[in-house]
């Protein structure tokens, strides 16, 4: 297999609390996870000459910053993989509306390459690498559709999903 397209589900935050920010800047939090119908789609490509490549770029955004590049890169050095790949964005998700856009795309695309370059690591193994890139990224990398989070989004607890039918409302503004 050369390519695989990977959903990236949005997510909501059923309730949110923060208590207070650590030395790394990350926040202390609970919160509970849910996904919701709304996805990015992320479609990737092997490439043989080892370079990761982003098709879909995002303005003002430079690649490198991309979160499903860094995704790449990362999976890339930790597997030592020789592989490169052609990454593809087609984004749903607002960016910037709290909706764990970049985050699940950066999960998907560590999921998708975990599978299509063989490195054989585990969801735990992805959550791990996924937390060096952001709060929310250890969740999209579980596999489940809702969960309670602590500590600063790695410490998991099972949530039944809601089966309540949800409204998104995205003002147009960056949060």
């Amino acid at each position: 297999m050369t390519e695989l397209i990977v959903p990236a589900p949005a997510k909501i935050n059923l309730y949110l609390h923060s208590m207070g920010k650590r030395a790394d800047g990350y926040h202390r939090l609970d919160t509970a996870f849910q996904l919701i119908d709304l996805q990015d789609t992320v479609s990737l490509n092997i490439r043989s000459d080892g370079r990761i490549v982003l098709h879909t770029p995002i303005a003002g955004l430079p690649d490198a910053q991309h979160l499903a590049v860094r995704a790449a890169t990362l999976l890339k050095a930790h597997a030592s993989s020789p592989h490169g790949a052609d990454i593809r964005v087609e984004k749903r998700i607002p960016t910037g509306a709290g909706l764990g856009g970049g985050s699940s795309d950066a999960a998907s695309t560590l999921m998708g390459l975990n599978r299509l370059w063989e490195c054989g690591l585990t969801a735990l193994d992805l959550q791990g690498l996924g937390l060096q890139l952001g709060a929310d990224v250890p969740f999209f990398c579980s596999g489940a559709g809702a969960m309670r989070a602590q500590g600063i989004g790695e410490i998991f607890s099972d949530l039944a999903p809601s089966s309540n039918v949800f409204t998104v409302i995205y003002p147009a503004c960056h949060v």
